[in-house]
This record gives structure tokens, sequence and C-alpha cells, in this order.
């Protein structure tokens, strides 16, 4: 009998506990507004992104190249494509009619006559809600420590690093050297 009360407490906190850790209505319309992009994304819906993506983007790549909307709209429907997209660790902060959202982001994308290269990027994007919903005015992404490209740029550089002479000391340029 204790064991039995003792369940249906923690279960009657879980339960009161619960709201507190869901997200806002707000919080979940960007959200869903997030879950459209990366189903126009996948798709190449230009209508939806169109829709979605507001005129004034700002989309900056993890290569460092902007585009605009027109060109991120022709980049994202012209291009090979993604096969998925996955999203985790993602955070909103709502700040009146902005929404601000952090996250990591694995694009698998398709390459032409190779397998799929998954990007693993930290993406930071921001949000504006227009009388027709929320729209992406502003994104820019990083590659993750864990990318394939950075490991092999931070292998590379180690590498040449190594492979460089050392130095003389300050003070000493011009002298030889004694070995013992």
């Amino acid at each position: 009998m204790r064991k039995h009360i003792w369940i249906s407490h923690a279960f009657i906190l879980i339960v009161m506990a619960e709201p507190a850790f869901a997200a806002s209505s707000g919080e979940k319309e960007v959200l869903a507004a997030m879950d459209g992009l990366k189903a126009a994304m996948l798709k190449k819906d230009r209508a939806a992104l169109e829709k979605i993506l507001h005129p004034d983007l700002t989309y900056g790549h993890s290569s460092a190249k902007v585009e605009n909307k027109a060109e991120a709209i022709a980049h994202m429907v012209g291009g090979l494509g993604w096969e998925a997209i996955e999203l985790a660790d993602t955070t909103v902060r709502l700040q009146g009619n902005t929404a601000i959202v952090n996250g990591k982001a694995d694009f698998h994308e398709r390459k032409k006559d190779q397998p799929p290269a998954v990007a693993k990027l930290l993406i930071l994007t921001v949000w504006v809600k227009e009388p027709h919903g929320w729209q992406l005015i502003a994104r820019q992404a990083v590659r993750r420590p864990d990318d394939a490209q950075v490991i092999a740029a931070q292998a590379a550089l180690a590498g040449a690093t190594a492979a460089q002479p050392a130095t003389a000391a300050p003070g000493k340029a011009g002298t030889a050297a004694k070995s013992p």
C-alpha cells in the first residue's frame, strides 16, 4: 500500500511539473516555423520558401557566403539538396515579436557522384512575427568542432606547424648553436 501511495504521489508531481517544462505558445509557433523551413528545404518547395523567408533576409553559410532571399531560395531549390536535416539542442528566446534561436544541425548534403556528406553546424537564426506568421530574417552558421572539415583543417594545420623549422631564439640571430 505504501509503495502504491508513493508511486501515486510521484505521478502527480510529474504531471504538475510538466507544464513548467513545456514550451510557450510563441516558442511552439517558432519551432513549427522551423519545421516548415526544414520541410520546404528538403522538398525544394519554392512557394513555401517564399512565405517563410523574410524579404530582408540575410542568410549566412558556414563558408562565409552570405545570401539575400532570392539567392538563398535559388540555392535551396536549384542545388543538389539534402537527404536529411537533423536539428538538436534547439533553444528559443522570445523578445516581443522577435525570436532568437540557437541549436545544432546536421545537414546530410547530396553530392554529385559521391555519397552524402554531413555538415555539422551550430546555427543562430532570428525570426520576426509578421501578420501571416513567423519569418526567418537572419541566419548564421559555423561548423562544429566535430565536423569533418574542421577536423581535417586542424590536422593539416598541426602537420604544417610540425614541418616548420625551429627559429633562432630572440637576440641570438646569426649565432650558431653549439653541439654538446
